[in-house]
């Protein structure tokens, strides 16, 4: 089975035993969420410290995912905000995961740089590509930060729908970010 075919749930589930999991895990998603930091921070070098802590902490924590609960980019998402949340408020980046797991600072290059700009505009694009409902919904949980029981009432729709929405949504977006498979 090819990685492309596998759910980020699942990779999440397996990377407890297999490192590489974890590997395909973080090549799927690391532009969008340094994207999402950049976005809120303006700043491209913390972007990519927020970045490195986040996935620092989600490899330390991968035991507690837990598909039943929601999707792995919400949870994800939860804890690049939590670590947003800690940098603001300390004026600093904690690195205690990183360092615990003794990862070495992620260093951006001026094309690493580029390349966080340029996909910010991408997935702006291609969201807005996205149908009206699937759309509506990524940007209340995603970028609104809304959580699923909030949007199903001001949708008048169930939660279980609004997480299809978002899941199929986050799913067509990332195929298209990763372009045409070999």
């Amino acid at each position: 089975m090819m990685v492309s075919d596998v759910s980020d749930e699942d990779l999440l589930v397996a990377s407890v035993g297999d490192e590489e999991a974890f590997a395909a895990f973080y090549r799927r998603n690391a532009r969008p969420l340094a994207g999402f930091f950049m976005r809120r921070t303006g700043s491209a070098e913390l972007a990519a410290d927020l970045t490195a802590e986040t996935f620092a902490a989600a490899l330390a924590s991968r035991r507690r995912f837990d598909p039943a609960k929601g999707p792995a980019t919400g949870w994800l998402y939860g804890i690049a905000r939590h670590k947003l949340a800690r940098t603001l408020e300390h004026g600093r980046v904690e690195d205690r995961a990183r360092r615990a797991l003794g990862m070495a600072p992620l260093a951006l290059e001026d094309e690493a740089i580029e390349l966080v700009m340029t996909t910010e505009g991408d997935v702006v694009e291609l969201l807005q590509r996205l149908p009206a409902d699937q759309r509506a919904a990524i940007e209340a949980r995603v970028l609104d930060e809304q959580e699923y029981e909030q949007i199903a009432s001001a949708t008048q729709t169930s939660e279980a729908v609004i997480r299809k929405r978002v899941s199929r949504g986050l799913a067509s977006l990332r195929r298209k970010l990763e372009g045409p498979t070999p």
